[in-house]
């Protein structure tokens, strides 16, 4: 199985026999410098109805849209329905965390989670092996909550996305802040990333990913 981050919180997600599920594409735009979407994929994952998570259109192929719990071209996603804010998504809505299985390799793409996850949330989440979190604050959880998020849910993977960068112009952290102090940290210089279910870590490892467009 193959992650190619192509920069926010846009995954492509690829496996051994050529699926590729498409994690929340983004529009680009005067903040979000991002190049434009041109990979093609099987299936569209979309966390809530922002333009920076929402814009399935310039994903090419004619994929399935996913927004809820489905079983779709032989995938089945779960879901759990979570807020963008700590208010109780009184600020910025509702966002949906989406798990899925590629390759015995279980997923967990958090969107724009912005609280940390009660206990409930957590046996929804149930077992991950690679989780895709959001790091940057203001907009998501923060690189303090999401330590605790990625202690919560021990992935034996996280790669950090949707922070400050030279493509991203939010008034959010970079990257940097999360990796504080943490052991086990690689930052590659590559977009993409490949896992087989035999060889994950046993200690978690974080990989941060250069964006590919």
């Amino acid at each position: 199985m193959k992650i190619k981050w192509l920069g926010h919180a846009a995954f492509v997600i690829s496996s051994i026999k050529g699926m590729k599920i498409f994690t929340d594409p983004y529009a680009p735009d005067e903040r979000l410098s991002y190049g434009e979407i041109n990979e093609p994929a099987d299936i569209v994952t979309v966390s809530h109805d922002h333009s920076d998570h929402n814009n399935v259109v310039a994903v090419s192929g004619n994929p399935e849209i996913v927004r809820e719990a489905s079983d779709v071209k032989g995938i089945k996603f779960d879901s759990v329905l979570v807020s963008h804010d700590d208010a109780q998504g009184k600020e910025r809505g509702n966002n949906t965390i989406f798990c899925f299985d590629i390759d015995e390799i279980r997923i967990c793409h958090l969107g724009d989670l912005g609280h940390k996850l009660s206990e409930n949330q957590i046996a929804q989440v149930g077992k991950v092996d690679v989780l895709l979190i959001p790091v940057g604050g203001f907009y998501t959880i923060d690189a303090a909550t999401a330590t605790r998020v990625c202690n919560q849910i021990k992935p034996k993977i996280i790669i950090p996305m949707h922070f400050k960068n030279s493509k991203c112009d939010f008034p959010i952290s970079g990257v940097d802040e999360f990796l504080k102090g943490k052991p086990n940290v690689r930052q590659l210089d590559t977009s993409e990333v490949e896992f087989q279910a035999r060889e994950l870590p046993d200690n978690a490892e974080i990989i941060v990913l250069k964006s590919a467009l």
